[in-house]
């Protein structure tokens, strides 16, 4: 019996540090990939790449809150992912002022550096995706950061067509509709993590 429990209890370790590698390795590429994009958002006034790093900051931090509740209480990873949803909402409401100002201050970003740093980020964050769909079934802690790498994946494509607009039209509102697009994205994306939270947050006792 006492075999047994040992057993168990390396098991659960062994996965929680394969989490916690995991999880360590999304928020280094998201590190990288805010200061990436950030760089080019200033350099070609890109309101869809400002969005982007905004965003990859945010799951930055989404996956330092995940790495400390690992093996943590339900109700704490609840409480971690209440926190995620918020962090999320507050990058949509950073994107609706980015736009807002934009709207004001009108300009052509240059599509060269959006379609090169989009193309960084999709990739990077392909690689981000790949490593937590495993765990997408999993508690609400991983399962919250699947749902922030997903929406990676989703942004860099969205770049990938702002940067493909503006060459198109030789116009900024492309850049715009996509920082817009992927402001509906984030509103969504944390509802469906708040959503969970609580009710993760409700079932624990």
């Amino acid at each position: 019996m006492s075999d047994s429990c040992c057993s168990g209890t390396v098991d659960l370790r062994a996965m929680q540090a394969k989490q916690r590698r995991v999880l360590m390795i999304v928020l280094a590429i998201n590190l990288a990939t805010f200061v990436m994009m950030l760089a080019a958002s200033i350099y070609s006034g890109s309101s869809s790449l400002l969005s982007g790093s905004l965003d990859n900051l945010g799951d930055a931090l989404t996956y330092l809150l995940s790495i400390a509740v690992i093996g943590a209480s339900g109700r704490a990873k609840a409480q971690v992912a209440l926190l995620k949803g918020l962090l999320i909402f507050g990058a949509a409401v950073a994107v609706a002022v980015q736009i807002g100002w934009r709207l004001g201050h009108p300009e052509v970003p240059v599509f060269e550096a959006i379609g090169i740093a989009g193309l960084a980020n999709l990739a990077l964050n392909g690689i981000c995706l790949w490593l937590l769909t495993p765990y997408r079934h999993g508690d609400i802690n991983l399962a919250s950061a699947w749902e922030c790498s997903r929406n990676d994946v989703f942004e860099g494509l969205a770049v990938l067509l702002a940067a493909a607009g503006v060459w198109w039209f030789g116009a900024g509102w492309p850049d715009l509709v996509v920082a817009g697009a992927l402001l509906l994205l984030f509103v969504g994306s944390a509802w469906r993590v708040l959503r969970w939270a609580w009710r993760s947050y409700r079932a624990e006792p």
